[in-house]
């Protein structure tokens, strides 16, 4: 039974009044592409309810996807939750401080592994390399390749901080520098280990869960938590799914994130998202 007391599949319809989904392993196929069966059923919805694309993606990246969803109006969540965007308003921007980037640069120095910059719709990289190239392939967006000493000193001058600092590389080293963030810097940053390859630095006070609520209340005060669907597969999806009226996991997700989840829809490859919708709004 959903939080909010609704029958899903009787006579009553749940009281949806707002939609958010995660996007990588949840609303993309396995090409991480829209499937035609998502653009349709998104496009049908759109008139009726705000669609609000929430991801640990850059917001030059979910316009992509907004673009192709119809859905280029509705407000949208970046880097976790650590930015909200409606149209050119920021609604919402918590960064990462310069000395805690020049700490997140001093510890990948003498490794191998690959850190990226990203501020709003910024992405710098100090190398076009292999990490960087996947990116770039996942997200259909090209970063800027510059030192990483040039970046920070030009970044200061314009008082910049990083939404997100992105570290890839291979999972030992990936371990030790995620251990040694968990041990030093818990109570100051917010490390989400995505993969055993990946480690997603964000600020601490921020997450989707929270980001959605700062966005009802900015922007739709008269909906509550209680009346929005939140879909996800991954850990950093766990509070949104648990603080949604109905939290939906994919079949794929994460076996936590199944166990918390109201409702289980299909894998992301068998259109998962857009079946549940179906069934429940369209």
């Amino acid at each position: 039974m959903p939080k909010n007391g609704s029958t899903l599949f009787g006579m009553t319809k749940p009281d949806i009044r707002l939609i958010c989904s995660d996007i990588d392993g949840t609303l993309l196929n396995k090409d991480r592409q829209l499937a035609e069966k998502t653009i349709a059923v998104f496009q049908a919805l759109k008139e009726r309810f705000p669609v609000v694309l929430i991801s640990s993606r850059m917001p030059k990246s979910l316009r992509l996807l907004q673009s192709e969803l119809k859905i280029e109006t509705h407000p949208l969540i970046a880097y976790n939750g650590s930015l909200i965007l409606d149209g050119n308003e920021t609604l919402l921007s918590q960064e990462l401080s310069l000395q805690q980037m020049e700490k997140l640069v001093g510890y990948v120095e003498g490794t191998s592994i690959h850190l990226s910059l990203y501020h709003k719709d910024e992405w710098v990289v100090p190398a076009y390399d292999y990490w960087a190239k996947r990116e770039e392939n996942n997200t259909r967006v090209r970063p800027l390749v510059q030192d990483l000493s040039l970046t920070l000193a030009d970044w200061k001058k314009r008082g910049l901080g990083a939404h997100k600092i992105m570290c890839m590389g291979e999972a030992a080293e990936i371990e030790i520098l995620y251990q040694k963030l968990r041990a030093e810097h818990a109570e100051e940053m917010h490390a989400y280990r995505s993969k055993d390859t990946y480690i997603e630095v964000s600020p601490i006070d921020q997450d989707k869960a929270a980001a959605l609520a700062h966005l009802l209340t900015k922007k739709y005060p008269e909906i509550g938590m209680e009346h929005c669907i939140a879909f996800g597969d991954n850990y950093n999806d766990s509070t949104l799914l648990e603080q949604a009226g109905i939290g939906v996991a994919v079949a794929n997700a994460k076996r936590e994130v199944l166990e918390l989840a109201d409702v289980i829809t299909e894998k992301n490859t068998e259109d998962g998202v857009a079946n549940y919708l179906e069934k429940i709004v369209v």
